[in-house]
């Protein structure tokens, strides 16, 4: 893959800023110049682009990051946080559009990967200016990003978006809210990694630690909840704690904490990089699997969950069903066929489970090898008809 960096920008008063000078360093001095090396990023994972975008007038900054378009256009949600510096930004968008390029390979979509990051506080009640912003942004690549909802973004969001684009997904009356068949997805998953465990897809009787009761851990709550399980949740949301206790018959435990709760799954739906140093030893489960993205803070974590015997389901593998919502929008599916397409996970992680074991490699590399063996075939396909 080609791996140019490309600035994209508006007409005045935006500011079209060279992806370089977004990244920051931490602790570099006023006026000192960066070590931020761009296109090492961008080379070590091939990404094929990077997008600046400054708009003084509404304090817009976004950054949009193409890993790939092979499989198609490249598609992503945007993420809108309060990052600690513009590297620790940039870091992240290049990792989630890494991700969401072996999420839509491994799922059997056309679709490439891409994500986007608004820099803010995304409790704003200034929403419109900003958006139409992005949007902008967005525009500017002329299809190669579609963008749709992430953290800190919503539908109404992505109408201000709607305005200044139509490579947006996840529009009010259309997909909507892709939460429910994300949560149906890791569902099915989560009945994958037992029968894979215990030749048994049954999840009555089986305790269940959810990290994080927003949207997702939410739906993925009541559906296990219905099937029998009993579950201990934590969120930094109180409100959102209690929902789930109240409806669920969940028991809360404080954040911190879940990482200690002796259960048969452990179930990350909040963050990504929760699987580190620290909590991959406190662990007291037998599977790992979760909404979250990049649950592992680094790849050696996933190792070192293999060694303990604890199954680990591929983060973009299991949480497939957001972008399949979504891509079901693009192609006008009918929503049961959105729902039937995200309950192919489960026979998607059952084939990244024999893998794993049919070459004694952890199972997220067993993920990536499924995911890349498809964009290989799919770039030489396309190689021999150039």
């Amino acid at each position: 893959m080609k791996a140019p960096a490309k600035s994209s920008g508006s007409s005045s008063p935006a500011v079209s800023t060279p992806a370089a000078s977004a990244a920051s360093d931490p602790g570099r001095k006023p006026g000192e110049r960066g070590r931020l090396d761009l296109f090492s990023l961008l080379a070590e994972h091939e990404h094929e682009q990077v997008s600046a975008y400054y708009d003084p007038s509404t304090g817009y900054r976004g950054i949009i990051a193409i890993h790939s378009t092979v499989l198609g256009p490249a598609l992503g949600g945007t993420r809108f946080w309060s990052y600690p510096s513009d590297e620790a930004a940039l870091r992240d968008c290049l990792r989630l559009a890494r991700g969401m390029t072996y999420k839509a390979a491994v799922a059997g979509l056309n679709l490439g990967g891409g994500k986007s990051v608004i820099i803010g506080d995304n409790r704003t009640p200034r929403r419109e200016a900003l958006f139409r912003a992005h949007g902008r942004h967005v525009e500017s690549l002329k299809g190669r990003y579609i963008t749709a909802e992430d953290v800190g973004t919503s539908t109404s969001d992505m109408e201000y978006i709607k305005a200044e684009t139509n490579h947006v997904t996840g529009l009010i009356g259309r997909s909507g809210d892709p939460s429910p068949v994300t949560a149906y997805g890791v569902y099915r998953g989560l009945k994958a990694c037992a029968r894979y465990r215990d030749g048994s897809e049954s999840l009555a009787g089986k305790s269940i630690a959810l990290q994080g009761c927003g949207s997702v851990g939410y739906h993925l709550a009541k559906l296990v909840f219905a099937e029998g399980a009993d579950i201990t949740c934590t969120d930094i949301d109180p409100q959102r704690v209690k929902r789930v206790v109240e409806e669920c018959g969940a028991t809360a435990v404080e954040p911190d904490a879940i990482y200690d709760v002796q259960a048969n799954i452990f179930a990350p739906c909040a963050l990504g990089a929760v699987i580190n140093d620290d909590t991959v030893q406190r662990l007291q489960v037998e599977i790992v699997a979760g909404a979250a993205n990049n649950q592992l803070a680094e790849d050696r974590h996933g190792d070192l969950l293999e060694r303990r015997g604890i199954t680990y389901a591929p983060d973009y593998v299991i949480n497939g069903g957001g972008l399949i919502n979504v891509n079901a929008e693009l192609h006008g599916w009918a929503p049961e066929r959105a729902r039937s397409k995200a309950g192919e996970i489960y026979d998607t992680l059952l084939r990244v489970f024999e893998i794993a074991r049919e070459e004694g490699i952890p199972s997220y590399q067993a993920a990536d090898r499924l995911a890349e063996q498809r964009i290989a075939a799919i770039a030489t396909v396309r190689r021999n008809f150039v």
